[in-house]
């Protein structure tokens, strides 16, 4: 008892680092979700943390930023846009850098380790540098301003780290179960999907999330690829232009950037619990 207590006594700092950091990523956000359903005027005249004194006052909430938002200043549609880019984009580059990484962990074929280093070294090529000349690419063959040229952009420019992150989780999977697997007529397809994939839920779904944060929040590329064009802008474009054309309409803008934060909190949230069953499911026993 007296070690246990001691234990919680010497916790008590980081305990408190922890909680301080949580607070210190919630209270913007909370701020934000409050001040975008309040109405102008009180959004012009008070703080957001004044609501917490009196939060039945009557008059000060509202949903019209939302319905503005979402119908006039055209965030629905972008909202459908970045879906539409992401999940491809999240996907693709996944399920290239999982055959990829397979293959360098535990295939042999000539110049593999060569190869490997050139798709490593990838990774210190500034973005960048790359976007006029795709850009140019583009053009030529009418990709720009397209769904599938920013998925192909987005698909390159995730796969070097995820090859990488990828290839070191499956290099780390016992040999044994391979070579159990053989020994029973499984095919190298059949390796990878009954015993690389179910072991590599970890690894999976860490990089999903990654990517499609990434992806989710991405401004550069998107603009850069796709144009302003509002037929195929996402959210990140679209809210871009709000800020310039709103000014100081903030409780607009509050409202259009909880959109853009919604779908990725909800994502990031499901995968974590799916994270964490994976990698119970995951474990090989010694």
């Amino acid at each position: 008892m007296i070690r246990r207590l001691e234990l919680s006594i010497a916790r008590v700092p980081l305990h408190v680092v922890l909680v301080g950091m949580a607070l210190a990523w919630f209270i913007p956000t909370l701020g934000l979700l409050i001040s975008s359903f309040r109405t102008q005027d009180a959004v012009l005249s008070s703080g957001w943390w004044t609501v917490l004194r009196n939060p039945f006052l009557a008059g000060q909430f509202t949903l019209e930023n939302y319905k503005a938002v979402l119908e006039a200043q055209g965030m629905a549609r972008a909202f459908v846009n970045s879906i539409i880019i992401t999940v491809p984009a999240t996907v693709l580059p996944i399920l290239v850098a999982a055959l990829a990484a397979y293959a360098f962990a535990w295939m042999d074929f000539p110049l593999r380790r060569t190869l490997f280093i050139l798709v490593v070294g990838l990774l210190v090529v500034p973005l960048q540098m790359t976007l006029i000349p795709i850009l140019r690419l583009y053009n030529k063959t009418r990709l720009a301003g397209t769904f599938p040229g920013i998925w192909l952009a987005h698909t390159g420019y995730g796969l070097p780290l995820a090859v990488y992150l990828l290839r070191n989780f499956f290099s780390e999977i016992p040999r044994d179960l391979f070579e159990s697997a053989f020994l029973d007529g499984a095919s190298r397809w059949t390796a990878f999907r009954v015993i690389v994939l179910p072991l590599s839920v970890p690894a999976l779904a860490s990089l999903a999330i990654f990517q499609f944060i990434w992806v989710w929040n991405d401004l550069l590329v998107a603009l850069v690829y796709l144009g302003g064009t509002e037929k195929v802008a996402p959210l990140t474009v679209r809210l871009s232009s709000l800020v310039n054309s709103l000014g100081q309409n903030w409780h607009l803008l509050t409202a259009a950037a909880f959109i853009s934060m919604a779908l990725p909190l909800v994502i990031f949230f499901s995968l974590q619990r799916y994270f964490v069953r994976g990698i119970l499911a995951g474990s090989v026993k010694g």
